[in-house]
């Protein structure tokens, strides 16, 4: 296994299976830290600097509370525009990156343009994570999910995962990337405009993703083990804000989880949700015997808790 002491997490297209495996068993050892609520001083001498060009609020925070958990200290930008990278100036990556690395030990770097955390790793002296870059990748969300999974269910193997929503999304690639490392399907559900891309299609056939199309929430509820969601109602992820709508579309039933829905489902079954949420989740399923999503906001900073240990070379 490849270490993780000053690693950037950019993509989960080559990670492996062990690797996975790894970063769940730190998560567990450090969940407890969480769970009392408790601060430690494991990375008591270290310093996260967050990089946000678009806005966030569980990604940055649940970042952010992971150092604050495990005794780091925290500094960095929410919102581009209050910087010299989104003035006049529009300083480049390469610069901003040349100052960012003086300034602590780790960078987690959200940004609009696709690749621009694997750019900032070519001159960042210290490791770069990728808290989400456009329309490419969410490494961090998906590691939280699959261990979501894991800790509900037993494993992601055997699992039947139907991914509801826009399959041009960071999530849903990084998901179909992290599947092939495990015996599980991937049941795709998206509008016709919002299908994956055929050259995402190969390269999950490449990578050996067991997936197949469904055209209807109904095609698959039945014998679906996680229902993971995604809005179909977005914005568009090349832009560093987008301002709210007087009006929007309003999602189309057949990729909208109701109460009414969740009746067909197998009673074993569970919704995981990144959020926010518009009208494809319905606050009605809330309370439901499903719904993990608040679960996977906390397992959220359990995994970022043990992905900055791993990366600072607490583990190694």
């Amino acid at each position: 296994m490849r270490s993780f002491a000053g690693r950037d997490i950019l993509s989960l297209k080559e990670f492996e299976r062990n690797e996975f495996e790894h970063l769940f068993e730190i998560a567990d050892r450090v969940e407890p830290i969480a769970r009392e609520r408790r601060n430690v001083d494991m990375l008591a001498h270290k310093t996260l600097v967050t990089a946000f060009y678009q806005p966030s609020t569980r990604t940055r925070l649940a970042h952010e509370a992971a150092m604050h958990r495990l005794g780091g200290h925290v500094t960095g930008f929410s919102d581009a525009k209050m910087t010299r990278a989104g003035d006049f100036y529009q300083e480049s990556i390469k610069d901003t990156m040349h100052m960012l690395e003086f300034y602590g030990d780790v960078i987690v770097m959200r940004h609009f343009d696709q690749g621009a955390p694997h750019e900032a790793a070519k001159w960042a002296s210290i490791p770069i994570i990728n808290g989400g870059d456009g329309w490419g990748e969410h490494p961090t969300q998906i590691l939280t999910d699959l261990y979501t999974i894991t800790k509900e269910m037993g494993s992601v193997d055997g699992k039947s995962i139907l991914a509801v929503g826009d399959h041009r999304m960071r999530t849903m690639h990084s998901l179909g990337y992290s599947l092939s490392q495990f015996d599980a399907e991937m049941v795709i559900l998206a509008p016709e405009e919002m299908s994956p891309l055929p050259e995402f299609l190969a390269e999950l056939d490449e990578k050996g993703t067991n997936y197949r199309i469904v055209d209807h929430i109904d095609e698959a509820i039945e014998t679906t083990d996680v229902i993971y969601m995604e809005p179909v109602v977005q914005p568009d992820y090349t832009k560093a804000r987008q301002e709210k709508q007087e009006v929007y579309a309003r999602t189309d039933a057949k990729y909208q989880v109701t109460t009414e829905v969740m009746k067909k489902a197998k009673g074993s079954s569970i919704i995981l949700h990144s959020l926010p949420r518009r009208d494809e989740l319905l606050p009605e399923v809330d309370d439901s015997r499903h719904a993990r999503y608040w679960q996977e906001a906390y397992n959220g900073v359990v995994m970022r808790m043990a992905l900055l240990s791993s990366v600072l070379g607490v583990w190694e």
